[in-house]
């Protein structure tokens, strides 16, 4: 299983495909994060994740599994399995999203369980409300330090933001006045703080041939424009600017904007390019209440909320076939893999 999460991840080492982009925005009282998600298949399901439920982590070489109880439902976006998002929100405010950074350096084996570096981003939105709960987590945990190199930008409900990265085989944090842009792209935060710094701050249009710090400098740009300035724009709206101005033409294939303070979630596709509205307050997320699921890719338009339906094991296993298909040319999951992914959260129970 690891094996698969690391093809899959290992294979966006493409530098035209290294393009994703997250942000935050904290004006008025009201805050946003934003995301584009860029590779080579768009395929995707948003699932609903109760409260409540018992799960173990997948074994990840020798080291200990962990045991937990979610205590927060959440919504998250996937494509290779129920359990494995790229991102998500979870019912506090807290989210969680995930960029490539060749730097990256995990930990060594020590006495802590392991766990990949997807099911790491489920666990912090299954037991964190705050970035500061995230953070404390890594004396819990650790992730694999043969998997994937990635680094993390979360942001909660209190309009705390935080880049998570780890350096040297120790976790990095900017937070704060360390954090002075609340932006990440694919390099390491210290260094696109350094670029970027003293072109945002003369305000000029400089484009980079570094496409990460590009995108970076643009992105920081521009939400240093809308907290400084009267813009008379909706936040989410801006927040898709942003997220159109740092696309990366065909390889986008999901642009997010979580409206964290109102407990909304917007995003396109780049096959739908309608806006759709997930909106927390519709869900009952205890566990004894059955998880549901969007085709990301179907129709609609506005709030989608209503349009969700019950975990169909049919569609689920037509998305991830999809998934696997349209991304053979970087990874290669057998059909008995295919069938392990799709099979993991019938581990995961209800307890009451």
């Amino acid at each position: 299983m690891k094996k698969i999460l690391v093809l899959f991840l290992v294979s966006l080492v493409v530098k035209d495909i290294i393009a994703c982009t997250t942000f935050c925005i904290n004006k008025n009282g009201q805050i946003v994060f934003g995301r584009n998600y860029d590779w080579v298949t768009g395929a995707g399901i948003v699932n609903t994740n109760q409260r409540g439920l018992f799960k173990t982590s997948m074994k990840v070489g020798k080291a200990a599994t962990i045991s937990w109880i979610s205590a927060y439902g959440s919504i998250t976006f996937n494509q290779y399995g129920k359990e494995f998002p790229t991102g998500g929100m979870n019912e506090k405010g807290l989210v969680v999203e995930l960029m490539w950074l060749d730097a990256t350096r995990y930990p060594a084996t020590d006495n802590r369980p392991a766990v990949g570096v997807l099911q790491w981003l489920q666990y912090q939105l299954d037991n964190a409300a705050t970035v500061a709960e995230v953070i404390n987590a890594d004396t819990k945990i650790r992730i694999d330090e043969n998997d994937t190199p990635l680094h993390y930008l979360v942001a909660d409900a209190a309009g705390n933001v935080a880049a998570i990265e780890f350096l040297n085989g120790k976790m990095t944090v900017h937070k704060e006045k360390e954090l002075l842009f609340p932006v990440l792209t694919n390099d390491t935060y210290a260094s696109s703080l350094q670029t970027a710094r003293p072109i945002v701050e003369k305000g000029s249009g400089v484009s980079l041939n570094n496409n990460s710090l590009d995108r970076f400098v643009k992105a920081c740009s521009m939400v240093k424009k809308f907290n400084e300035t009267k813009i008379d724009i909706p936040v989410t709206d801006f927040a898709f600017a942003i997220l159109d101005k740092v696309a990366q033409g065909d390889y986008t294939k999901w642009s997010i904007v979580y409206d964290i303070s109102n407990k909304k979630i917007h995003f396109k596709t780049a096959g739908n390019r309608d806006v759709k509205t997930i909106q927390f307050a519709v869900f009952d997320l205890a566990c004894n209440k059955p998880s549901t699921m969007f085709n990301m890719n179907q129709e609609g338009k506005g709030d989608i909320s209503k349009a969700f339906i019950l975990q169909n094991k049919k569609i689920k296993q037509q998305v991830l076939h999809q998934a696997v298909t349209e991304s053979s040319s970087r990874v290669t999951i057998t059909k008995k893999e295919e069938e392990e992914l799709l099979g993991f959260e019938s581990g995961v129970s209800c307890k009451q």
